[in-house]
């Protein structure tokens, strides 16, 4: 099981994704749910603790942390996809599976992330991801609404990993620790970080992007995206 939990959970299921295309249509949802299913069953054997540790430009890099708080998120976003893909199971759209399998692993990924990096590279794939379920309406405001969905969380995306160069060129860690600085208030790390999640969790005055972009997605698309991109902020 160590080779395993090195892995990054829901990257079978972000893998699995890619080869859905080769597959019947008939057969994309079914694996789409075996997919999941199989990851679950994984991630509930990966022990707890820092996996996938590796040094990147004298950084330290943990792909996987897996304690008390990251393992009950990924058991319920493990859920939260095997319950989407049963919803799917009559969509036709390989877009659709595809997209769902992709952003619903990267979802899982990133809530088990150990570092501000890994922690960036899922959070942006589930931004990519995701919108292909609100362009898979195939209209144009689908795809107006997709375009400004897709910039917002690229640029939550954007802060985040400024907020972890900064981090890193204060501290020298990638690491997540106290953003709280020497006069009690919160580090410029700390507060790029937090307008990320803001924006990415939908704070007030931050919100535009959801009761633009959600209805516009497929129904099977909405179910997917009401379960994890807030969620994950």
């Amino acid at each position: 099981m160590t080779a395993i939990a090195d892995l990054p959970p829901g990257l079978l299921m972000m893998i699995g994704a890619l080869f859905l295309p080769l597959l019947a249509k008939r057969m994309q949802a079914w694996t789409v749910l075996a997919l999941s299913a199989l990851s679950l069953a994984l991630f509930i054997l990966t022990p707890s603790g820092d996996h996938g540790n590796l040094t990147l430009f004298g950084a330290e890099l943990h792909l996987v942390r897996i304690d008390s708080i990251s393992r009950p998120f990924a058991i319920v976003f493990h859920l939260a996809a095997i319950i989407s893909a049963i919803y799917a199971l009559h969509v036709r759209d390989p877009r659709q599976h595809v997209a769902g399998a992709l952003y619903s692993g990267a979802a899982i990924a990133a809530a088990c992330a150990g570092d501000l990096l890994t922690l960036f590279v899922f959070w942006e794939l589930t931004a990519i991801s995701s919108v292909f379920l609100i362009w898979a309406s195939d209209n144009e405001r689908s795809y107006r609404a997709g375009m400004r969905y897709l910039i917002i969380q690229v640029t939550s995306g954007v802060l985040l990993l400024s907020g972890a160069i900064v981090q890193y060129v204060e501290t020298g860690s990638l690491s997540f620790t106290s953003f709280v600085g020497a006069d009690e208030g919160l580090t410029l790390a700390g507060k790029l970080i937090l307008v990320a999640f803001g924006i990415k969790c939908a704070f007030p005055l931050l919100h535009n992007w959801l009761q633009d972009s959600y209805p516009k997605a497929t129904v099977t698309g909405t179910v997917f995206l009401s379960a994890f991109t807030t969620k994950l902020a």
